[in-house]
């Protein structure tokens, strides 16, 4: 079995159904993965360089689970790219510690995809979003292995009738998510 690293940020994971949901069913279903929880361990944006640095080491699979905030990761996960990521460690021309391993994203949207197209409201596909993503991983020798993604998952739809419709979403998307990892 492939060694997988699961990389969380959500600034207030307590009050999210969603990436709960996804990383509790996760952790349930994938007992040997290493959780890795930047909120909890990193709150100040003070990061453990060298810690962080041996967890992706450690890795084949690097799964970054996040909500998608203004288009994007949340501040904390692309923070700790900019600490982590060293050039001379992760890229550049002794950069090498990231080369061979799989990069995956899997997140969340409030919005529904059909938001998420060059002819709507959001004049781009979710591909284009994730295109940073997968620069990261051409830059630092990794695999692209893309994304998962769950729309639709705000919380203004969050009511009681909707709970059962959204558990049934958020367990499709670990399934996915799973195959994905068992695939790369």
């Amino acid at each position: 079995m492939k060694n997988v690293l699961v990389v969380s940020a959500h600034d207030t994971v307590i009050d999210s159904v969603a990436t709960t949901y996804i990383l509790e069913d996760l952790q349930q279903r994938m007992p040997n993965a290493v959780f890795d929880n930047l909120d909890e361990l990193y709150p100040n944006f003070i990061f453990d360089v060298k810690a962080e640095q041996a967890k992706l080491e450690a890795a084949d699979i690097i799964v970054l689970q996040f909500p998608f905030y203004w288009y994007s990761m949340p501040g904390v996960m692309h923070r700790w790219m900019e600490f982590v990521f060293e050039h001379g460690w992760s890229h550049g021309t002794t950069g090498q510690a990231l080369k061979g391993k799989t990069l995956i994203a899997s997140f969340t949207t409030g919005a529904p995809e059909f938001l998420y197209a060059k002819d709507n409201l959001l004049k781009h596909t979710l591909e284009e979003f994730m295109a940073p993503c997968e620069s990261i991983a051409i830059l630092t020798g990794m695999q692209w292995g893309g994304f998962v993604v769950t729309d639709g998952v705000s919380y203004a739809d969050r009511k009681p009738e909707n709970e059962a419709e959204t558990r049934n979403k958020l367990e499709a998307h670990v399934t996915k998510l799973i195959k994905k990892i068992e695939n790369a």
